[in-house]
């Protein structure tokens, strides 16, 4: 019963994690890369559609970004989603594709990229620390049915501890990677 639990909270800490991964490769470094735009939900006939489905997504270049739409009625819709974005990104469209050139970073940008990142890491360091909340919940809730002892309700809070620290220092090397590249640039 205390493993299973266990078990569930692991796992979803370390979806967590997943989405913080994900979330943090939307966010634009000094180089082109698809994860910039990969998520981009884009209005397709009155549904939120992720721009991967819709579009091939090259990089041929460093600084460049090529969306090319499987149908060329959702050009202007890209366009609005990305401009739309956060992304902070002037597409141009030439009837067929869409380019995106990314401007070197200014110090500027750099700093509000970076504490885009700080707010993410934290809403992740939130999330675990959610799901320790709810697990402790649970074991106090067995301990007080009495469907575990005491001395089981410590030792796996003990373990429930050690488990969200891990995965809080998991977030935090992911936000400090981010944080890396987007100073490097």
């Amino acid at each position: 019963m205390i493993k299973d639990l266990l078990k569930d909270a692991e796992a979803r800490m370390s979806g967590a994690v997943k989405v913080l991964e994900d979330d943090l490769s939307s966010i634009r470094t000094g180089r082109a890369s698809p994860a910039l735009v990969d998520r981009l939900m884009v209005d397709y006939y009155g549904n939120p559609t992720p721009l991967r489905q819709l579009a091939a997504i090259s990089v041929p270049e460093p600084q460049l970004i090529v969306i090319r739409p499987f149908d060329p009625k959702s050009l202007s819709a890209i366009e609005r989603a990305i401009q739309a974005s956060e992304l902070g990104l002037t597409p141009s469209n030439d009837g067929k594709v869409i380019r995106l050139t990314l401007p070197p970073l200014t110090e500027e940008r750099r700093r509000e990229l970076v504490k885009l990142v700080h707010r993410r890491t934290e809403e992740a360091r939130v999330a675990v620390r959610n799901i320790r909340r709810s697990v402790l919940d649970d074991l106090r809730e067995f301990e007080k049915e009495k469907m575990i002892s005491e001395d089981e309700f410590h030792r796996a809070r003990d373990d429930l501890q050690k488990l969200t620290g891990r995965f809080i220092e998991e977030v935090n090397a992911a936000g400090e990677r981010k944080e890396q590249e987007v100073m490097e640039g």
